[in-house]
């Protein structure tokens, strides 16, 4: 797919659609969903990694269209872990320097290669499962056994290297990604707890 124009992001009115429908409680993954069931996000890559990043570039650059749309009236609170839109009487509007902006804003970005696509998704889970047991952390005593039984759960033996864990993460997490057609938010969030584990005694 060649890069598209800024102003021509087809999701950008979609998404305001949604978000006045239901002004809190979206995740990325939630709007995607929301926007393919409305056949508004169809496949953008024959590659799955290309094909998740994309989709969620689209997404978020035009989130963050939308906020600067929006702007004095209402504010647009974007991360990937929680989207919401206020109204700005609510309170002070937070600071506008925002990295993630400038980055979802600039097209370029649209075509990024898989490296870094990995780069990007592997700081984007450890925010997920930090968001999702409000650390990241392992604690206590990781035993053999516990090891043995994540291992498992990523389909692997005992001896698995690090690099075939790695490599089994990632296309399992692509299968499993609630944005995927047939992706299970449990599931995947079962295989992020078990990878932040292993990565983390590896």
């Amino acid at each position: 797919m060649t890069q598209p124009h800024q102003t021509d992001n087809p999701l950008t009115w979609p998404l305001m659609s949604l978000l006045q429908q239901q002004p809190q409680g979206w995740k990325i993954h939630t709007l995607a969903t929301a926007l393919r069931e409305k056949d508004l996000l169809g496949s953008l890559d024959d590659d799955p990694l290309q094909d998740l990043f994309k989709a969620n570039f689209l997404i978020m650059n035009a989130l963050f269209q939308l906020r600067e749309l929006l702007l004095p009236q209402q504010w647009l609170s974007i991360s990937s872990m929680q989207i919401e839109l206020s109204s700005t009487a609510d309170g002070p509007l937070p600071a506008i320097d925002d990295p993630l902006a400038d980055y979802y804003l600039n097209w370029t970005h649209y075509n990024t290669d898989n490296h870094e696509i990995d780069k990007l998704l592997d700081h984007f889970w450890q925010r997920y499962q930090h968001h999702i047991d409000g650390s990241g952390n392992i604690t206590g005593c990781y035993s053999v056994d516990a090891r043995n039984a994540d291992l498992a759960s990523l389909d692997l033996e005992p001896d698995a290297s690090s690099e075939t864990i790695r490599r089994q993460w990632r296309r399992l997490a692509l299968r499993w990604h609630p944005d995927r057609p047939n992706g299970d938010n449990d599931r995947f969030r079962q295989l992020c707890a078990a990878w932040q584990r292993l990565r983390q005694t590896a």
